[in-house]
């Protein structure tokens, strides 16, 4: 069984009922089953098959749904990418995942004309339609355009079976690694519909739930606990095409949402917006909290804000998500992950990868279903992360004596920008483009609104160089999350013995 089998099954169970709710239209089950189909056989009939890789460059929206398990459907790989990037930032992972076809929508259209030159081998570009004017006729790309609409439109609801099996690859979903160049996980459709069912099983997310999916669906976060685990029961998604507290607030009460799903930031934001808004959020039975820890005062003024339990869970791309979840049925432990999912093992170990007794610290490692096959063309890199079928995150942690998990320590340098991850290496590679830094460095700093933002040191050659062209310079190559909030100009960074960027001493200054 995979995700599209799945919704093929629960649509049969549930023809009338509404799948998704876009812009306060209502879609039925039949209707979404109708339009994966015909998605899927349209793509046979271009002459994709199966194993064939397709870009998924989509914001929240009946598209992303439609366009992932229709491309699933026909045996595709699916590589989801966020919408935000930089062409800069898009070809690397366009050209490293052998990418044949690209959906996105026609606004973004200009983000792929100046890269299309290093993607010859992208046929089709499958364009979203926005609402917006806009003349596409006169792109260079024209020739390979398709329409997202159109392609629904001429497709069949028969279509060849492509064989698919579990252990085949599903999705790759690229993920930033110490060398600063982005790693493909690849996922299985055993993994992500392991997960999904997994996930929905614990929490409880059942047909009568409607889950508002507010995070970004290209984020594996959103997709497995807001998108495949109600559509797996036969639950309602509730999909914003982007996070607003008022707008989160209104949806929940005109279309009665039960669930919601949530960074900390976003929690922030929605207690802070908190006013006269109480009783939209009455019908919410649960929240769930991901991306980095919440901190237990903002964990206990929202539940005691909204009266609902919050559930912080922890989980990364190479596990489909989730390993963990605070649980319903037991006490929930402020600051912790909380305790494995169903057949999720999860453990603490040694430099040596042997089990540490109770409350001692070590690293976090994964084993179950869930467990990706891999790094896509990374032979070395999966060797590191995978070790007699665990999964080494890389994350800190120590477990208490009633099973429950605690992350001392994220992964190392990595930075959170309000729920988004930002790799100070990736950052750093675009500062040494530029031909007036010498050295840089960068890391992350507190922030009141995004939890963390990014902090550049540099060492210039060029005593012309200053902020504003080096910040423009980052804008033009890095999505706007991942653009230094601040810089710092230094005549040297601080180094150990062997040369190496000392950054524990660069946090220890802006701790000062």
């Amino acid at each position: 069984m995979n995700i599209t089998e799945q919704l093929t099954v629960t649509a049969r169970k549930n023809r009338r009922k509404t799948a998704y709710i876009f812009q306060d239209q209502e879609i039925s089950y039949l209707e979404l089953e109708g339009a994966v189909t015909k998605f899927a056989s349209r793509l046979q009939q271009l002459g994709y098959k199966k194993g064939d890789h397709i870009a998924l460059v989509v914001g929240n929206s009946p598209y992303y749904i439609i366009g992932l398990y229709g491309a699933l459907r026909m045996g595709a790989v699916v590589i989801p990418v966020n919408p935000l990037y930089t062409p800069h930032e898009m070809s690397y992972i366009l050209r490293n995942g052998d990418v044949k076809a690209i959906i996105t929508m026609d606004v973004l259209l200009e983000k792929f004309e100046p890269i299309a030159d290093q993607l010859p081998d992208v046929q089709h570009y499958i364009l979203c339609n926005s609402g917006t004017e806009s003349a596409h006729d006169k792109s260079p790309l024209a020739a390979k355009m398709k329409s997202f609409t159109q392609m629904v439109e001429e497709g069949s609801l028969g279509f060849d079976d492509p064989g698919t099996t579990d252990e085949d690859t599903a999705l790759i979903l690229y993920t930033s690694g110490t060398t600063g160049k982005p790693k493909g996980a690849m996922l299985s459709h055993k993994n992500i519909y392991s997960n999904a069912k997994d996930v929905a099983d614990y929490l409880t997310i059942g047909g009568e739930d409607r889950v508002i999916a507010a995070l970004p669906m290209f984020h594996v976060f959103c997709l497995t606990v807001a998108l495949n685990a109600p559509l797996m029961n036969g639950g309602t998604v509730l999909i914003m095409p982007k996070f607003s507290p008022q707008e989160v607030f209104r949806v929940a009460r005109v279309h009665e949402a039960t669930v919601f799903a949530g960074v900390p930031t976003m929690y922030n934001y929605l207690l802070q917006s908190a006013e006269n808004s109480q009783d939209d959020f009455s019908g919410i039975r649960l929240c769930i909290s991901g991306g980095s820890a919440m901190p237990v005062s903002l964990l206990k003024g929202f539940e005691e804000a909204f009266d609902v339990k919050v559930s912080e869970g922890y989980g990364l791309s190479e596990s489909s998500p989730v390993t963990c979840f605070n649980p319903l049925d037991r006490p929930r432990k402020p600051g912790s992950i909380g305790t494995s999912i169903l057949h999720v093992k999860n453990k603490v170990v040694d430099e040596f990868g042997e089990e540490l007794p109770t409350g001692e610290v070590g690293e976090l490692i994964v084993h179950g279903p869930n467990v990706m096959k891999g790094y896509y063309k990374l032979e070395e890199e999966t060797a590191t992360a995978l070790k007699d079928g665990w999964l080494y995150t890389g994350d800190m942690a120590r477990m208490d004596e009633e099973g429950y998990f605690y992350i001392v320590d994220r992964k190392k340098d990595m930075i959170l920008v309000g729920g988004y991850n930002v790799y100070p290496r990736e950052v750093e590679e675009v500062l040494y483009d530029h031909p007036g830094v010498a050295e840089a460095a960068v890391i992350g700093t507190p922030h009141p609104e995004s939890g963390e933002s990014v902090l550049a040191f540099i060492v210039t050659n060029d005593s012309s160089l200053d902020k504003t062209t080096l910040l423009e310079f980052c804008r033009a190559h890095l999505a706007k999350y991942k653009v230094p909030s601040k810089i710092e100009f230094m005549d040297e960074l601080p180094k150990n013995t062997t040369g190496k960027i000392l950054r524990k001493n660069l946090r220890e200054r802006t701790a000062h």
